[in-house]
């Protein structure tokens, strides 16, 4: 049996285990247990683990900017793959934040990440092609 529920930073040694073994994401000093802990501490109520008797099989992260949704991160062991364990999760990302008021959400997904690509999209998710994403690093760490 999984059991969805809220995500802890206690949880967070399963859940970066989880993310590093994901293929097509990338695990940045941003990740770290410190910038996590910050994450949900802004954002409570968003992010949620799928969890079994052995542990964490699948993990998403959720924030907000009071105005948009953005879900990051979303990962399931290739043991519960094919389950619909992670189409709950999203699921329960959208319900969330519904409930505090977002409507809309975003995420990114690598190019080269076809296969999530395509799991968006059979979950009715659409890409935007007529905006670009800009980044801009004020730090000297190009890994954040």
């Amino acid at each position: 049996m999984v059991n969805i529920r809220e995500m802890e930073i206690a949880d967070y040694d399963e859940v970066i285990t989880l993310w590093r073994q994901t293929e097509g994401m990338r695990i940045r000093d941003a990740d770290s247990r410190e910038s996590i802990a910050s994450y949900l501490k802004r954002n409570p109520k968003l992010s949620f683990v799928a969890e079994t008797n052995h542990g964490i099989v699948g993990a998403v992260l959720v924030g907000s900017d009071g105005r948009r949704g953005y879900l990051q991160h979303l990962s399931v062991s290739t043991h519960f793959r094919g389950k619909k364990l992670g189409r709950e999760l999203v699921n329960q990302a959208i319900q969330s934040l519904a409930k505090i008021g977002i409507p809309k959400t975003h995420l990114f997904v690598y190019n080269d990440n076809v296969s999530a690509q395509q799991f968006y999209e059979r979950l009715g998710w659409f890409p935007r092609d007529e905006v670009r994403m800009y980044s801009f690093n004020s730090s000297n760490n190009s890994n954040v």
